[in-house]
């Protein structure tokens, strides 16, 4: 069978031009701050005092050319599917039986999130591991978001997204393989089980979509549940109330004039910082700055990733495209695939798993006693390890 030249395989590597570094530079020197209310802290967003020492940070310290180093160490790619070009990473493991896993970010995140955890699941050997949990690790860039963005046609909603990444993993010719995300990452890896559970041997998720309290539950709704479930989900129906009342603003901007926004995080390096910043600090496990969660430089690379692409605004239509899409406000459809939960406690939502059961195969839900949203970063290590233990049940049940 021969391949067309869209259907390629195309080897990458990321090489930005001093240009841009220095332009990059030149906006860092010549931003024009805001006022702010005293003592306001967090509570109107990012605080001034905070942001100027970032951005000093950024200008005079970071080192784009060593991540950009770090992230060209990964052999990665670019294919293009369905009319959009698709970059990812293929890291195969040296053990010659591992099992193939897709690892897919969210947003406000990139490929940068697994740079903790690539190492671990590709050579448990060389990291005190077992080698029986080894995994070729395939890291897709969503359409949209950074090395693949921009998209030039709308419509690239999650399940769309999920549609490609099955093309990509069969042009990889991966028969079987496992998936797994949180954010985005989590919706398009359920989708990814749902519609070819003849491929996807696991789901393994750090947020599963549609599980949390989104109503004020009933007396009749708590009588049925035991102690804890229902102690559960009366907080989970509480953050669901803070989050809607304090945090839901951004995704009402992305999900209605993802356009307008664009034009301010395209033009100026600080709103873009200021934009992603302010999340990896409310949906961390963080106390006073997101570096208490996660690590600043990698964060900055995070942030390079769409300021160097341009892609806030179209990263920022995902958003847009599952509100205006035909299924949107319906009930999710049932997965008869496999799937583990790893809870860590500061995400943005509490799951629970009465709801998950509803429309979810679920075989492992285990819960953490810290970490937050961005669990490759905040915990890479409990993470490892329950994506380890998965599978590992997986492939026991496999061998009968």
């Amino acid at each position: 069978m021969t391949t067309s030249a869209d259907e390629r395989i195309r080897p990458f590597r990321i090489d930005i031009p001093q240009d841009e570094l220095d332009d990059l530079r030149e906006r860092l020197d010549r931003v024009r701050w805001p006022d702010e209310l005293p003592a306001a802290g967090w509570a109107y967003g990012v605080p001034l005092s905070y942001l100027k020492e970032l951005v000093a940070y950024w200008r005079h310290r970071y080192d784009w050319r060593a991540a950009e180093a770090r992230l060209n160490a990964w052999p990665q790619f670019t294919t293009t599917i369905d009319g959009a070009n698709i970059h990812f990473a293929h890291i195969r493991s040296p053990e010659p039986d591992a099992t193939a896993l897709v690892m897919t970010h969210g947003w406000p995140g990139s490929i940068v999130e697994f740079c903790e955890v690539a190492g671990p699941l590709t050579d448990p050997r060389g990291h005190g591991g077992d080698p029986a949990d080894a995994f070729h690790l395939v890291l897709p860039s969503i359409p949209g978001f950074g090395l693949s963005g921009p998209t030039r046609d709308a419509g690239w909603e999650f399940r769309r997204v999920a549609a490609a990444f099955a093309e990509l993993m069969g042009r990889l010719g991966y028969k079987r393989y496992g998936v797994q995300g949180g954010d985005w990452g989590a919706a398009i890896s359920r989708e990814l089980g749902r519609t070819r559970p003849d491929r996807v041997i696991g789901v393994h998720l750090n947020l599963l979509p549609n599980s949390a309290a989104t109503r004020q539950p009933s007396p009749d709704d708590l009588a049925s549940l035991d102690p804890a479930e229902r102690e559960r989900t009366l907080a989970s129906w509480h953050r669901h109330q803070e989050w809607s009342r304090e945090r839901q603003g951004y995704a009402d901007i992305q999900s209605t004039r993802p356009q307008t926004l664009a034009y301010a995080l395209t033009d100026s390096p600080v709103g873009q910082l200021a934009w992603i910043v302010e999340k990896f600090k409310e949906w961390t496990d963080s106390r006073d700055h997101p570096e208490d969660a996660v690590d600043r430089d990698q964060m900055l690379t995070n942030v390079m990733l769409y300021w160097l692409t341009g892609t806030a605004g179209s990263s920022a239509r995902i958003y847009y495209e599952r509100a205006h899409a035909d299924y949107w406000g319906t009930p999710p459809e049932p997965s008869t695939t496999p799937t583990a939960l790893a809870d860590f406690p500061h995400d943005n939502f509490i799951p629970l798993r009465h709801i998950a059961e509803q429309t979810n195969t679920i075989v492992q839900w285990t819960q953490y006693a810290a970490g937050g949203h961005f669990a490759a970063m905040e915990q890479p290590e409990l993470l490892v390890g329950d994506i380890r233990t998965f599978f590992g049940k997986l492939r026991e049940q496999a061998r009968g």
